[in-house]
Parts: structure tokens; sequence; C-alpha cells
């Protein structure tokens, strides 16, 4: 069987993957908060673990492996949104959700075996914070339940590497007169009549965002799984306070043996924001005519643990390297497996980066039935996103000569009013208009349609 190794943040090095039990691989991944669509970095962590779930089910066998990635559905940024927009908090969350399968579907992800709601698992979080006050660990104050976290010194800050006295020193805490320490955290919050709330031995309210996460693992999966991961972002200190509150409520277990963080994303050099004008949602990539299997494909040309940058030429360069992969595949049957190097690289720490050069080799060897079995298993290549790269077959040809004589006469003229219609109209039809010294050229993005192509 092959050996994966896992680079294990918790304990800061590479380790073996070794399962709890082989017959039930079990992974968890913190999923979006849903209240609006989701953004290129939000995208990074689902196509990691993606290929990580592909890995494994190709390893342990597709019956053998239970990914559940959550869907957060109760948070103060959902009530913001609602109170701002007059709409139901139901039909928000209903919406987002609907909109993150559907764009997270085109960059080619499965979806998991479970995608649980925090919503459908308040009694279960109510539990946990009984359990933990019992116990000790955490304590009931003005209608909230916090976690104490002086209670488990011996083990919070693990994760992220900092001792209780650092974060504090560091962090930037709520200062709240019924808290006993400025790190403890808030489990369940009182919920006034115009927000989400449910009734409690606290009285009615909602749960704090770090509890879900513990309750909802440990109702799916157990008080010990073997995966968990999210963006490094997560690390502290939700990660940190998941870690504290079920290994305190259930000290049987080791709740999650192996932890991954993917690092985080920019674009053209520069952190992601929307006061430098460079942020956008996959939505806004799609709409623009980036196909999903070229936001994918530049995804897995990093290493899952560096800063991944976007670039506008890296897409471009993408969609010319698929085009050619697909061509090349065009009508072969993929082989029985994945190649060898290519697994041996997934395997090793999930260097998607070693894989795509592998893929390169491939495709430049002309093995095209190993390059599709390869692809398909990062999941490249695949029927379900090829449609973006099957508007090759149109013969465009007439209609850049038709460009190209309007701009001709239009130099002549001065008069580009033809021009211009002709571009709108391919533009419209999903072509993206490249005109330059040396030519004219046409090229389809995702969203082409050659019926809406105006007569040659």
């Amino acid at each position: 069987m092959t050996t994966i190794k896992l680079h294990n943040t918790r304990t800061r090095t590479k380790e073996d993957f070794v399962p709890i039990d082989e017959n039930n691989v079990r992974m968890y991944v913190c999923g979006p908060t849903v209240y609006d669509r989701a953004h290129l970095g939000n995208a990074r962590p689902v196509v990691v673990f993606d290929v990580l779930y592909r890995l494994l089910r190709h390893v342990y066998g597709v019956d053998h492996v239970t990914y559940v990635r959550n869907f957060t559905d109760v948070d103060d940024k959902i009530n913001a949104r609602a109170a701002e927009s007059g709409r139901l908090i139901s039909d928000i969350t209903e919406e987002t959700i609907g909109w993150f399968l559907d764009d997270m579907g085109q960059l080619g992800a499965l979806e998991p075996d479970a995608a649980p709601r925090a919503t459908q698992y308040i009694n279960q979080m109510i539990a946990m914070c009984e359990v933990l006050i019992e116990k000790g660990h955490a304590y009931a104050a003005e209608g909230h339940v916090l976690f104490a976290v002086d209670s488990w010194k011996e083990g919070y800050g693990k994760l992220s590497g900092r001792s209780v006295d650092d974060m504090i020193a560091g962090a930037r805490v709520e200062v709240a007169p019924y808290k006993k320490n400025p790190m403890d955290f808030v489990m369940w919050k009182p919920s006034s009549d115009d927000l989400p709330g449910w009734e409690s031995p606290w009285g009615r309210g909602r749960p704090g965002w770090h509890i879900e996460c513990s309750a909802m693992a440990k109702e799916l999966l157990g008080v010990s799984f073997d995966i968990h991961g999210g963006g490094n972002d997560l690390m502290f200190p939700h990660h940190e306070n998941e870690i504290a509150q079920s290994c305190c409520a259930n000290p049987e277990g080791d709740f999650a043996r192996y932890w991954l963080h993917n690092e985080m994303l920019q674009v053209e050099g520069k952190k992601m924001s929307k006061s430098l004008g460079n942020f956008f949602t996959v939505r806004d990539l799609l709409d623009q005519g980036v196909p999903g299997e070229v936001v994918r494909f530049v995804f897995l040309s990093t290493h899952y643990r560096k800063p991944m940058d976007w670039t506008e030429k890296k897409a471009k360069e993408a969609e010319g390297v698929l085009r050619k992969w697909r061509a090349l595949t065009a009508g072969i049957e993929p082989a029985s497996t994945a190649a060898a190097a290519v697994l041996e690289a997934l395997s090793e720490d999930l260097n998607t980066a070693g894989a795509m050069a592998e893929l390169h080799k491939l495709a430049a060897a002309g093995d095209a039935s190993a390059l599709l079995a390869s692809a398909q298993m990062m999941g490249l290549l695949t029927d379900e996103l090829g449609a973006w790269a099957e508007a090759d077959d149109v013969d465009l040809s007439a209609f850049v000569d038709q460009l190209a004589s309007a701009r001709e006469t239009a130099m002549e003229t001065k008069d580009f009013s033809e021009v211009d219609r002709l571009k709108s109209a391919f533009i419209a039809a999903g072509l993206e208009v490249r005109m330059s010294k040396a030519g004219v050229e046409l090229v389809p993005t995702a969203g082409f349609d050659a019926a809406r192509l105006p007569r040659a």
C-alpha cells in the first residue's frame, strides 16, 4: 500500500500517515460562513483538501474514506447581512450555500461525504458546554458560557506554538466584565429577540464560532479521527480553541491526530484586499471567462504550504497548457491508474507542484493515457470540466478575417464603428478579442456560445 506522508502542524514534522482504522479514514475541514460569495482565497483550501480526499480514496478505497466539511450558518456576519438587506437569514444562507457548491463544483471539487450546518447541531453544542462546565473547564456568566483557558494550560497553545502568557500579551481579545481571564473564549452567548436563538440552561442564545466544529466533528467522526484541515489563518484562535474544547470534554479521545494548514493566497504579489482593488470572488473569475479548470491548475501548481500568487500571466499559461493536454488526450482511454511518479509526489506531503511537473513530463513524452489518468487523479482533464475547451472545435477563422478586414478599413477611413460593433458582438458571444500589430486573435472563454456569433 502507498505510504502517505503529511506535515503535521501540531508536531511540526512530516509524518507517515497511519489512520486509526484503514477501513474508516476520517477527515474534517472547516467550511465557509455563508453570508456572501466565496472569494478566491476561500477556494484554495477547498481545492487542496479535495486533492487529499482523492488521494485517500485512491489508497484506501472510495467506501473507506469519510470527508466532512461544515457550513457555518449562524454567525454575526450573517445577522448583519440580514439586517442590511431586510432578507430572511434562512434565505441568505440557502442562497449562499447554493452559490458555494456551484462555484466549487466548477473548480472540480468533489462534494464531501457530509456537509453539516451548524444550526442542525445546536443540541450537541449545548451538551458539550454542559460537560465542560461540569468538568471545571468552562463557566457560565451573564448568559454566556466561556471556556476557562487556565484550566488547560498544559495543552492550550501547542498547535500554534504559543504560551498562554504570550497569547494574552499579543492577542486582540475582547475585554468583558464576565471573563475571568482575557483569553477565555465564548462558547455560548445570549440572543436578543431580533437575533437567532435557542433555549438553553443559560437562557435563550446562540453558539460561539469555535464550539460548532467540535460538536459536529464528534457527532460525525467520533472523539478521535485522522485529519483536520483548513487555512493557516484558522490555526489560532479557531483550531486552538477546537482542540481545547474537544480534548477537555472528551479526554479519552485524541480529537484530530494530523493537522494540515494551507498557506494564504496573493494576487499579483500582493495580499488580496478590497482597498487594493485586487479582491474578487470565484464567480467574478468564472463570469470573466476564466475556466474553473484553469483556476484549479494554477492552484495546484504551488505547494499547499507555500503562499500562492494568482496572476493573469499564470492563468493564460495554464489555459494554453490545458488546451494542449486536452488535444493530446482527445479520444484516448485513461491508463488503469495514475503514473507512479505522480502518486509518489502527491504522497509526499501532497506535493501538487511536483505532481504537476510529472504531468508536464508525461505530456512531453506523448504518453496520453498516463497523462489522462494522472491528471484526472488530481481533478484535471475530467469530462465535467471540459466544456470550456470544446469551443476549440468551432472554426473561428472567418470571424478573425472579418475583424481584421474591418480594422484595416478603419485604419484608412478613421471610422472604427464597425470594429467596435464586431468586438462587442464577439465579446457578447464569449470570445476574448486580442488585437496587436501581429494580427487579430479570437480566444473562446468559459462562457463561449457559438450560436451568438454574428454572421461572418
